[in-house]
């Protein structure tokens, strides 16, 4: 059966896009710790980040570096965390989250957030991406 993340990349489910590309995809995550805090995910079903061929891994690295760049220019954050934790969805995601203090990298953190307020979020962040040059950030 189709992981969530497969689902939403099909477009079977909803989901807010900030990126796409041939290997990846990044989107908001319904329960975010911050505002601005992304996934990015292949589009390869791939349980386990360590399974990763170094080529995709590298990539999905590199799409995480320039979405947190998209978050320090659309959110206030003094740095842009990064997590893989891999135990909500069996489909390897980075979590890319703008945060001001270490706690705030804490799935007690996680919060329901409202559909208008994700897509506000979602277009601010493809904002930053695009004037920082990124493209693939046209994906609304």
């Amino acid at each position: 059966m189709a992981s969530i993340f497969t689902r939403i990349i099909s477009g079977e489910f909803p989901g807010h896009f900030i990126w796409k590309d041939e290997k990846a995809v990044a989107f908001l995550t319904i329960q975010p710790f911050n505002d601005g805090h992304a996934m990015v995910i292949p589009r390869e079903e791939i349980n386990h980040w360590d399974d990763l061929p170094e080529d995709l891994a590298q990539h999905l690295m590199t799409v995480s570096q320039r979405v947190a760049k998209g978050c320090k220019k659309a959110f206030v954050c003094e740095r842009v965390g990064v997590m893989i934790a891999g135990f909500e969805v069996p489909h390897t995601h980075i979590h890319v989250i703008p945060v001001n203090g270490l706690g705030e990298l804490s799935f007690a953190n996680a919060r329901d957030e409202s559909q208008e307020k994700l897509a506000e979020n979602a277009a601010r962040l493809r904002d930053a991406l695009i004037e920082l040059g990124y493209e693939e950030a046209r994906c609304d």
